[in-house]
C-alpha cells in the first residue's frame, strides 16, 4: 500500500496535524509507504525526508484566513503526485485539502478523517458547504475520533453506513518525578488541579476559575496556555479574590509538560462547545494515571474519552459548582482516588495508545 495523509499545516501546532504526522511516521515504521502533504506555515514549497522513507511535502502558503491556509501550491502538488498513491487520507476540517482533492482528478480510494465539524466559522461554512458535501459523498469511508462525534454530526447523518471511529493514540507521557517535586514545592504542597489549552471562549476556563471558589483551601487551580482571554481571566480572578488559588502560568513548554502531569492530583477540561471534539490533553493526563473531570458537551466526543465513573467524572458544561463537586468527589479519600487513577491508566492502555491507533488504521486501509 502507498498512503498519502493530506491536510492542515506544518510545523505541528495542533491536534489534527499531530495525528497526521503520527500516522505517517507510525505507518512508515511498520514498513508501509506513507507520506504527508500540507501547507507550510512559513517558507516556500519543499520536501522533508524523514525516517523509514517517509516524505513530508510542505507547500507555500499565500495567507491564512479563518484558520484555513490558502495554498494554490498544495492544490498543484496533489494533482502532480496523487497517482502515486493507493489511498489518500484527507483530514477535515481543511477546505484547501478538499479543494486539492477535487482538482486532482484522483480516482483511487479516499479516507475522510472527520476530526470535527466547522463550528465557529459560520460564514466560511456557507461558502464551503457544497464542497464539503462533495467530499462526504466522495469518501469511501469516514473516520471519526470517537463514535459519538460521527454518530451525532448533522453533516454525517445520512452517511452512517460508511462511518467508523479511530480514537487518537499517543505515546504515554513519561513521568518526571524531579520536576514534579519542584512544582509541588512551588505551589506550597497543595493539591494541583491542572488544566491546559488556549485561552479562548470554547475552552470554558472561566467556569474552572469560578469553580475554585468551591474547592478546599488545600487545592490550587493551575491553568497553562496563552490566548486572547488572558486579561479577562485575570480580571475574573481578581474580582473573585482568587489570586492565591488560581494561577495562569502561560504557555507550558513541551519539555515541562511531564512535570505538570506528574505533579497534578487531577486534570480538568472545562470546555463548553463541540469545537472541543476529543481533547488530547485528557489522554495525556490519563497516561500518567491522573483522573479527569470534564464536561458532557452535546455532539462532542470529550465525555466518551473520559469514561464516567472509570477514569473520572463528566458534568454539565458551563456549571462551575458541578465542576468543583466532581473534583471533590474524585479526590475525597485515598481509596476512591486510587480507583480513579487506576481506571485512567487502564482506559488509556485499552483505547488510546499510539500502537492501537496504528493497528486500527492499518486494518481500516486493508479493508479498502
Amino acid at each position: 500500500m502507498k498512503i498519502l495523509q493530506v491536510g492542515k499545516f506544518y510545523p505541528i501546532k495542533g491536534g489534527v496535524e499531530k495525528v497526521m504526522y503520527d500516522l505517517m511516521t507510525g505507518l512508515a515504521a511498520r514498513g508501509v509507504a506513507c507520506d504527508m502533504l500540507c501547507a507550510a506555515i512559513e517558507g516556500g514549497t519543499r520536501t522533508v525526508e524523514l525516517e523509514h522513507g517517509a516524505r513530508l511535502f510542505c507547500c507555500h502558503t499565500l495567507k491564512k484566513v479563518s484558520a484555513t491556509m490558502i495554498s494554490p501550491a498544495m492544490v498543484a502538488m496533489l494533482r502532480k503526485i496523487c497517482h502515486n498513491y493507493d489511498i489518500i487520507h484527507i483530514h477535515h476540517p481543511d477546505p484547501t485539502a478538499c479543494l486539492a482533492l477535487w482538482c486532482s482528478g484522483y480516482k483511487g480510494r479516499v479516507v475522510l478523517h472527520w476530526h470535527s465539524d466547522i463550528v465557529r466559522q459560520k460564514r466560511l461554512l456557507k461558502m464551503y458547504l457544497p464542497m464539503q458535501e462533495w467530499l462526504v459523498r466522495r469518501a469511501d469511508i469516514i473516520v471519526g475520533t470517537s463514535p459519538v462525534y460521527v454518530a451525532q454530526s448533522p453533516f454525517l447523518r445520512h452517511m452512517q453506513h460508511k462511518t467508523t471511529h479511530l480514537p487518537i493514540g499517543i505515546e504515554a507521557v513519561k513521568p518526571d518525578a524531579a520536576g514534579a517535586e519542584r512544582l509541588r514545592q512551588r505551589f506550597g504542597g497543595r493539591r494541583i488541579i491542572f488544566s491546559l489549552g488556549r485561552l479562548v471562549p470554547y475552552k470554558g476556563f472561566r467556569y474552572l476559575v469560578e469553580a475554585a471558589r468551591y474547592l478546599p483551601d488545600d487545592c490550587v487551580v493551575v491553568i497553562g496556555g496563552s490566548g486572547p482571554l488572558r486579561e479577562d481571566l485575570e480580571q475574573q480572578i481578581h474580582d473573585l479574590g482568587l489570586q492565591d488559588k488560581v494561577l495562569l502560568i502561560g504557555r507550558v513548554p513541551d519539555e515541562d509538560l511531564p512535570a505538570y502531569y506528574t505533579a497534578c492530583t487531577l486534570f480538568s477540561l472545562p470546555s463548553v462547545q463541540k469545537t472541543e471534539a476529543f481533547g488530547i490533553v485528557q489522554i495525556e493526563a490519563m497516561s500518567c494515571g491522573k483522573p479527569v473531570v470534564t464536561t458532557t458537551i452535546p455532539e462532542s466526543g470529550v465525555a466518551w474519552v473520559n469514561g464516567h465513573g472509570v477514569s473520572g467524572l463528566n458534568v454539565p458544561p458551563e456549571n462551575a459548582k458541578a465542576l468543583a463537586e466532581a473534583i471533590c468527589e474524585v479526590t475525597k479519600d485515598e481509596e476512591v482516588y486510587s480507583r480513579y487513577c487506576e481506571g485512567a491508566r487502564k482506559r488509556f492502555r485499552e483505547l488510546f495508545t499510539i500502537d492501537r491507533m496504528i493497528d486500527k488504521c492499518l486494518a481500516l486501509y486493508a479493508g479498502l
